[in-house]
């Protein structure tokens, strides 16, 4: 067995972004939660399904958050491949050979679904021979760690999506082009939902719309409803978190148009965390089950209207910035 020590996730609503950081903080690349969430347009992006299906998070189109990455001082290596391909089980195996690889260089590796549906941190690997061997892994439900994965079986489940990908020290760009290529994609992702989203999703205010519709017709997942809260609340969090860190960044350019923007952001996460509090996680809910219309989805809507509102707002700041940048 080869194993990285003291490698894990960060523990996270967004398990993508708490997998970056998990494998930033271990090769010791100082990047803070709010600069990794807003310097990759993940704490800006929102994407809802019709009835607010837990999936919402991660059922997008994120090749944009490899690319902004690098502006941050790290790069991706790694392997994507679906199970509908004829040469899946050969992606499997170069999957395992990558991670192998990067393991022996002292590089952390994370992929998708070595459990549940998210993504995990891989911190070692066993190989008996050639053909035996699994992945170690840090993740949602098992925060130290939890293994070995069969190789074999990366991939080979319902959703049928093999990713594995290794993190290494790379050249931040300057802080100005981080910003501006960051939120011109926020405003993008908002602005252009069919690039960004597949049928039956939503995103920018539009899937605010689809959120609040979903509630006043009680077709609202109840699973689907705590976890898009959890997700979209901390992501907001660090939008203001980011737009904070760049204002100190970027020494007064834009300051004015930064902080107009970070106050719409900080009342888009104070109205979310209203919801959160209405609707808090619970590992009884279930995503087949559809909340009731009464007082406390109307309570809901009314917030989910107000941050709405504020974000209609925020995206208009945005598009300030990156004129001034």
């Amino acid at each position: 067995m080869k194993k990285l020590e003291n490698c894990k996730w960060n523990e996270a609503w967004v398990s993508h972004m708490g997998c970056i950081k998990g494998c930033l903080d271990f090769l010791g690349l100082p990047i803070s939660n709010a600069w990794l969430y807003g310097g990759t347009g993940h704490a800006f992006v929102i994407n809802l399904h019709e009835q607010v299906c837990p999936s919402g998070p991660t059922a997008w189109k994120t090749e944009k958050i490899f690319e902004l990455g690098t502006n941050l001082g790290y790069k991706f290596d790694g392997v994507f491949a679906t199970k509908q391909q004829e040469n899946f089980a050969e992606m499997q195996k170069r999957a395992w050979e990558h991670v192998q690889y990067a393991i022996d260089q002292g590089k952390p590796c994370y992929g998708w679904e070595l459990e549940i549906p998210e993504f995990y941190v891989v911190f070692g690997y066993d190989n008996a021979s050639a053909d035996t061997g699994g992945y170690y892994f840090s993740g949602p439900g098992c925060d130290e760690g939890k293994g070995p994965k069969p190789w074999q079986e990366l991939g080979d489940t319902g959703i049928g999506i093999l990713e594995m990908y290794s993190v290494w020290p790379g050249e931040a760009a300057d802080d100005a082009t981080t910003v501006k290529q960051a939120l011109s994609f926020a405003l993008d992702f908002a602005a252009s939902p069919n690039e960004w989203t597949f049928e039956g999703y939503k995103s920018g205010l539009a899937g605010y719309d689809t959120w609040i519709n979903a509630l006043k017709n009680g077709q609202a997942s109840d699973m689907g409803m705590r976890f898009n809260t959890g997700v979209w609340l901390e992501c907001r969090k660090h939008a203001a978190g980011f737009l904070k860190e760049a204002n100190a960044r970027l020494a007064g350019r834009a300051k004015e148009q930064i902080d107009e923007a970070m106050l719409h952001y900080t009342a888009v996460a104070e109205n979310l965390g209203k919801v959160a509090q209405l609707y808090p996680w619970s590992f009884e809910a279930s995503d087949e089950d559809m909340l009731p219309v009464n007082a406390k989805s109307e309570a809901a809507v009314k917030a989910l209207q107000a941050a709405r509102d504020a974000e209609a707002a925020g995206l208009q700041a945005l598009e300030k910035i990156v004129a001034a940048l």
